[in-house]
């Protein structure tokens, strides 16, 4: 999961020559694109799909060190979608940051689980949401707020790594609240287990890890009132040519629709141990 620091909802603070920037790179990139071959032509000619990967993002990506195989619940969306193309896939190993960039220039045809922001969307298409990335709280134990206004108090010490969705969503429904940015989400979750913050703002797959790989923090819940969500979707290159991302649309509705995303998360997240029962009754996929 990612949320493009400093951008969820901050766009138009943007300084005019970063937008430019950006809006010159995405525009020399669409004109070698256009110029080129279409990716749903090349797929189809090629019958290989060229693939972002990130190593160590379970529940989306896990890559076995010893053998090289990955596993995880985009893998299989990829095996899926290389396989209406009876292609084979080639991986990349890539980061988030990374993966923008790989498509602009062309080096992978598809990027997983980026969150749309305005500024990578100047840079890359996306397809429609795959799922949602719903808020929750991660809390030290006896600790288990609900809704957001349980948070909103200056005796509520709240850790949010800097410049992150979570530090935003933390600063617009619980602005009384003691908010402490700190640098990783790790040094988030260090701060709820050994006393020093009550709890800390995280996305639900995030939040369900967490919990999970510690047992000395308390639950993970959902914060409500309002539902705080963001998409999590596909990245392509812009091109003239819209078959590809017109693919993509269907074949994650389609999926969505038939519960095949969420039989996928679950899978995913089977691999840092997180069960269906784990999974707030709230949460969809």
């Amino acid at each position: 999961m990612d949320f493009d620091r400093r951008s969820f909802g901050r766009a138009a603070f943007l300084g005019a020559a970063s937008v430019a920037a950006v809006a010159v790179t995405a525009g020399v990139a669409n004109a070698q694109e256009d110029t080129g071959e279409s990716t749903f032509d090349r797929i189809q000619r090629t019958k290989t799909l060229r693939v972002a990967a990130l190593p160590g993002e379970a529940p989306y990506f896990n890559k076995d060190l010893a053998t090289g195989a990955w596993t995880g619940m985009c893998v299989e969306m990829a095996k899926d979608i290389a396989a209406t193309f009876d292609a084979q896939i080639e991986w990349f190993d890539s980061t988030y940051g990374n993966s923008v960039i790989e498509l602009q220039t062309g080096k992978v045809d598809l990027a997983f689980s980026l969150t749309p922001t305005p500024k990578r969307a100047l840079a890359i298409g996306f397809s429609r949401p795959v799922f949602m990335h719903g808020f929750g709280a991660v809390c030290k134990k006896g600790f288990e707020p609900t809704r957001w206004a349980e948070l909103d108090k200056p005796e509520v010490r709240v850790a949010v790594d800097i410049g992150s969705g979570h530090e935003l969503a933390a600063r617009n429904f619980a602005p009384n609240a003691t908010i402490t940015p700190l640098k990783t989400r790790d040094d988030c979750i260090l701060a709820v287990q050994t006393g020093r913050a009550d709890c800390s703002i995280l996305t639900v797959v995030l939040g369900l890890t967490a919990v999970k790989r510690n047992p000395a923090l308390g639950k993970f819940s959902v914060l409500t009132e309002p539902l705080v969500a963001l998409p999590n979707c596909m990245g392509v290159r812009y091109e003239a040519d819209k078959r590809w991302r017109d693919f993509l649309d269907n074949w994650t509705d389609y999926n969505r629709g038939a519960g095949q995303i969420r039989k996928w998360m679950i899978d995913g997240l089977a691999l840092n141990g997180v069960v269906s029962s784990d999974i707030p009754s709230n949460v969809t996929f």
